[in-house]
């Protein structure tokens, strides 16, 4: 699902982010994995139309295939063991094509999909940039103190992303690829670097955008954000 647009931030040591609650950390000290390659899926038919999906399905584009073929190729000297993916069929078929290239196994986390933004969906972001105006500027700064109407109760959308992070204590695989929606990484991102996850629009992901999480000294770090390389050409 395509994240609203704002001023990507530059993640580093003097990141200017003052969470408005308090965080919890969660370190692993017993767990073998050591990177999480964290990748938005690939251009949708929805997202080519400017339309917020959150919850609604569609296929890749053409673009969108091909976005997902560059992105597995990219990957192949990663040594990849595992992929992830949400359920969802734009971050499903980029999953498929990153899991048949890189022949990694592929298996699907429900925790992982899409915000749900409620009425908004099927809607076009500029028809609601006219009709929301501050609410939805608000929402961005802040979604916790500031809602939409009927979208996914945020402690329900932080409790699964949570959820998903400890399952990943399970996994004997190092390199794992979690293939999955801007709403959803973002906030895993935010929750694993402590920044809290009402800072979550704060971070932006293009389509197949690599972030990376490297694991070590009982925490993870950020390697680097939003890699994109694999689409100059495009």
């Amino acid at each position: 699902n395509k994240a609203p647009k704002t001023p990507p931030i530059a993640i580093s040591k003097n990141l200017n982010i003052q969470p408005t609650r308090k965080s919890r950390i969660v370190k692993y000290t017993n767990t073998p994995v050591r990177r999480l390659f964290l990748i938005r899926h690939a251009q949708s038919e929805l997202n080519q139309k400017g339309i917020f999906q959150g919850k609604l399905d569609s296929d890749l584009t053409p673009l969108g295939f091909v976005q997902a073929r560059l992105l597995a190729s990219s990957l192949m000297r990663e040594e990849i063991h595992l992929v992830i993916s949400s359920p969802q069929r734009r971050a499903y078929k980029t999953a498929q094509t990153v899991s048949d290239v890189l022949d990694a196994p592929l298996i699907v986390d429900e925790n992982i999909r899409e915000m749900s933004f409620g009425e908004l969906e099927g809607q076009e972001f500029l028809k609601v940039a006219q009709e929301y105006g501050d609410k939805i500027k608000l929402w961005l700064k802040n979604p916790i103190e500031n809602p939409l109407p009927t979208q996914e109760p945020m402690k329900d959308f932080e409790c699964r992303i949570r959820n998903f992070l400890e399952s990943l204590r399970e996994l004997k695989e190092e390199n794992i690829a979690i293939v999955a929606h801007g709403g959803s990484l973002q906030a895993f991102l935010c929750i694993v670097l402590d920044l809290g996850i009402e800072n979550m629009w704060r971070v932006h992901m293009d389509n197949t955008g690599v972030s990376l999480l490297e694991y070590a000294n009982g925490k993870f770090a950020l390697a680097y954000l939003n890699r994109t390389c694999h689409l100059e050409k495009v």
